[in-house]
């Protein structure tokens, strides 16, 4: 009796065991290869002004982690196949799929940042402000080269009416390839510190932002447009890798990481990193000889080797040894965009729940705490709405470029608990092309959600044809301060992404599709006219 009470036990063992591996394997093997819709069923654009929805492609194959095929993405809309002939590159195929042609809805005056007479009103009063003080430093101003002019359709003031709840600016909005160009070339008319070098000093309160950390040097650079940009200086060389022994939070800030970021921000479709381009700077005529800050050209010197120097005055690395030093004047760097002031577009800063320890001893909670984001699901504003998917995505973005500096993130506040969030300051990113710091990634490992959109985006430029590396390559190369990037640190932004898809696809195999992927788009052009495109709870974020 005792016998087959066994046998009935070790019966019943095995037939579970054999159940759940032919659901959790088998059955996810064989949607894997299972043939896609043939090329006549696939809808595919006929140009790249076309704009395509993906609310009919509901399916989503498991994401496997490398060697994902063309199959994966057919059934949802993505061409597997392309003519060469039609589009001349990888980053045009890239921007031609229907991933990058989802239609917004139209925007309602509500869900724009800024209204044009209210804008043109504000910069006009800035401008007579300006030009009232130029008066009272006659003397420096005699030293321009050029006069300044505020002109109403400048590029940076319609980069500033384009931010919507949306993103940053429109996928295809020519004004970005505009202000790029402008702010790379137009003549600079005053330098200045920034507001967190003038905030360590207490000169103003600019505590309603990221708090300074008063270790980099960065300057605020206005044009001869009234056109405004962050100047961060080079630091150290491309092929430099952060040393194992720095601490994250001492590194040094690198320009062309902050280029390489608004590059991948872009081709991730998030558009949440405000503009920035490469440029040569004259440390002299640029920078000393405009600037009405004492401060400024107090801590100009001329080094051993006859070149202009200059350092940051603030609270601790203050000294010329710190400084950064022009060959013989000229000094390149990365020019950012400026958002519009606090005054008429508020954001708030929020300190990231997964925040690290800024000692060298401290760890936090989510550190040692592996249901740490049970917990954060429970809290206001992450358990509802699109708030923790876009913690998400910012984690995986500062995934591929390596940076552990998230501490705080921003939102405007008119956009409330659904706007989308500023991935600003990624100057430490790509430090180590070496090394995956993969607790980066512990939002999406510990949550495992994932928006779908992100999800297929990241498959695609898995693929041979949108390899990231490569489109990365190409949209870097328009930088006139090319290579932005060396070879070791493109090719780690591939490895990365499948580390990517390699964490995704291990928490599908646990959860589950439907409660990992989240479809965060739907067909707005058969929306009712009856429903405001505000209240839309699918709409893409």
């Amino acid at each position: 009796m005792m016998l087959r009470r066994d046998r009935l036990l070790l019966s019943v063992t095995l037939t579970a065991i054999f159940t759940a591996d032919l659901y959790f394997v088998l059955l996810p093997k064989l949607r894997h290869r299972q043939p896609g819709p043939d090329d006549g069923g696939c809808i595919c654009p006929s140009s790249r002004g076309t704009n395509f929805t993906l609310a009919g492609y509901s399916g989503l194959t498991t994401p496997w982690p490398s060697n994902t095929t063309s199959m994966d993405l057919q059934g949802m809309g993505v061409r597997a196949t392309d003519n060469l002939t039609e589009l001349g590159s990888k980053l045009e195929r890239l921007f031609a799929q229907p991933l990058y042609n989802i239609q917004t809805p139209e925007l309602v005056r509500e869900e724009r940042l800024l209204q044009s007479e209210e804008v043109m009103g504000y910069y006009r009063r800035k401008v007579s402000r300006w030009e009232r003080h130029m008066k009272l430093y006659s003397e420096a101003a005699t030293l321009l080269e050029h006069q300044a002019t505020f002109d109403p359709e400048a590029s940076w003031l319609k980069f500033h009416l384009g931010i919507n709840r949306y993103a940053l600016y429109a996928r295809e909005d020519p004004t970005i390839t505009r202000l790029l160009k402008d702010m790379q070339s137009n003549a600079v008319i005053s330098a200045d510190y920034t507001q967190d070098e003038k905030a360590l000093k207490g000169a103003c309160d600019c505590t309603r932002v990221v708090k300074p950390s008063g270790y980099h040097l960065k300057l605020a650079l206005k044009m001869q447009n009234y056109g405004k940009a962050m100047f961060k200086p080079m630091r150290q060389q491309r092929d430099q890798e952060t040393p194992d022994d720095l601490f994250y939070f001492v590194d040094f800030q690198r320009h062309n990481a902050e280029i390489a970021a608004f590059h991948l921000d872009r081709i991730l479709d998030f558009r949440r990193v405000p503009p920035v381009v490469g440029r040569l700077v004259n440390v002299t005529g640029e920078i000393l000889l405009t600037t009405h800050n004492e401060d400024l050209r107090s801590v100009f010197f001329t080094s051993p080797a006859n070149n202009t120097c200059f350092f940051a005055k603030c609270l601790y690395v203050c000294k010329t040894e710190y400084a950064v030093c022009g060959s013989p004047d000229l000094l390149e760097g990365s020019m950012s965009a400026y958002l519009p002031g606090l005054s008429i577009a508020p954001r708030i800063s929020i300190p990231n729940p997964w925040i690290r320890s800024y000692t060298f001893t401290g760890r936090e909670e989510w550190e040692v705490n592996p249901l740490y984001c049970d917990t954060i699901k429970q809290l206001y504003p992450y358990n509802s709405g699109n708030r923790l998917l876009n913690i998400i995505d910012m984690a995986i973005f500062d995934f591929l470029i390596g940076n552990m500096d998230r501490h705080h993130y921003e939102i405007f506040t008119k956009f409330g608990d659904e706007g989308f969030l500023l991935h600003f300051d990624n100057a430490r990113g790509f430090g180590k092309h070496s090394q995956d710091e993969m607790s980066i990634l512990a939002p999406l490992s510990q949550c495992c959600i994932i928006k779908r959109s992100t999800l297929l985006r990241l498959q695609l430029l898995s693929q041979d044809r949108y390899r990231l590396s490569d489109v990365m390559r190409e949209s870097l190369g328009g930088d006139a301060l090319q290579p932005v990037l060396t070879e070791p640190h493109l090719q780690a932004l591939d490895r990365r992404l499948q580390r990517v898809l390699k964490t995704v696809h291990r928490c599908v195999r646990r959860l589950g599709e439907a409660q990992v992927i989240t479809t965060d788009f739907v067909d707005t052009s058969v929306m009712p006219e009856s429903v405001k495109p505000v209240s839309a709870p699918n709409k893409e974020r």
